[in-house]
């Protein structure tokens, strides 16, 4: 479908949207931790009069529960593409229609048409990445295009693993380990699934957040975890190094949209608008290191970012990466069995 805007289209964003002289107040912001740029926030202060709040949430299942539960008093969330259909069939998310705000034009349109919200009537790009490995390369010295190394791991790297919590990133990578396809039902191949997680988890030393710290300090020597964070590690230790697990990976991205019950909307869109500038959201790839969906912001990044091994995926792994797609609910119910055992 053709999402240029018509002159009418036109017309209508300019009275939907509102000029940031007339903003002012507050703003609520529910996003996962360590991931929101201070820049990018103080400059949006300061030029729209408006305070920002941030409250950090650990995993989709947990700032899922919390809007679920209501009384939460936030007005923006940030869910991952997997997660978007199920925020909008509960009736979570107000139609705010970024389709038609001003910086629209900016999204890359490989990023308009997306399966999980098409023509972006909810939601805005806010970055995209992968999951993958990182492996400090003075402990281990061998192959880690492999999930292998936090499912089946060498003995040098025994209790010195850290997992991401996310439920469907580790699924995605334990099923394809075994040769499957994401949202199989099928109970022998899940059982394999579940043995090898509850056979390998005593091997892991922890499954949390604190990557960006704990990796180049030394206190893990491998993580399955997103891109951005192991180059975020990198950096601060060169003897890092990441890996595509062959086998098969899973890309995310996550976009920002409005709370239906949120309190402060029309602040909300103005920073929807906002990220949608290619400076913008230049700053929220630079300070969390993933790409970001916003045509231009290339320019405003860092250069470290345009050959980093980490965002620039190797053509012999190309075909191995694959979008977390939304399961049907009764393939979500198995996999969260299976993750129940997981984490007894």
């Amino acid at each position: 479908m053709n999402w240029k805007f018509a002159a009418a289209t036109t017309a209508i964003s300019m009275l939907a949207f509102v000029g940031s002289a007339a903003a002012e107040g507050e703003l609520n912001i529910y996003n996962w931790g360590d991931y929101t740029s201070p820049d990018l926030i103080k400059k949006f202060e300061e030029a729209n009069n408006v305070k920002v709040t941030i409250t950090d949430y650990d995993s989709n299942d947990t700032a899922l529960a919390k809007v679920r539960a209501g009384g939460h008093g936030f007005d923006i969330v940030v869910p991952s593409a997997n997660y978007v259909p199920i925020w909008v069939k509960e009736g979570l998310l107000l139609e705010a229609r970024p389709d038609q705000m001003e910086n629209f034009k900016n999204v890359d349109e490989r990023w308009v048409n997306v399966p999980w919200d098409e023509g972006r009537h909810y939601t805005v790009p806010w970055q995209w990445g992968l999951t993958g490995i990182g492996v400090n390369k003075k402990v281990y010295g061998g192959d880690i295009n492999t999930s292998a190394i936090f499912l089946d791991p060498p003995a040098e790297l025994v209790g010195k693993i850290n997992v991401a919590p996310e439920m469907n990133d580790v699924l995605f990578a334990t099923i394809k380990y075994f040769g499957g396809e994401w949202c199989t039902q099928d109970k022998e191949l899940l059982k394999k699934v579940r043995d090898k997680l509850v056979e390998a988890k005593p091997k892991w030393l922890a499954m949390d957040y604190s990557v960006t710290e704990k990796l180049p300090a030394g206190d893990y020597s491998a993580v399955y975890y997103w891109n951005g964070a192991v180059m975020r590690s990198r950096l601060a230790n060169p003897d890092i190094a990441f890996g595509y697990p062959k086998e098969g990976f899973p890309y995310f991205m996550d976009s920002v949209a409005i709370l239906k019950d949120a309190q402060n909307v029309e602040n909300a869109k103005l920073f929807m608008n906002f990220i949608m500038e290619p400076e913008n959201a230049a700053l929220i790839s630079a300070f969390a290191k993933y790409a970001n969906g916003i045509k231009g912001s290339g320019e405003f990044m860092p250069e470290e970012m345009k050959t980093a091994p980490e965002l620039v995926v190797p053509a012999e792994f190309e075909k191995a990466g694959e979008f977390l797609v939304t399961c049907a609910p009764e393939v979500s119910e198995l996999y969260t069995r299976i993750w129940t055992d997981v984490n007894k």
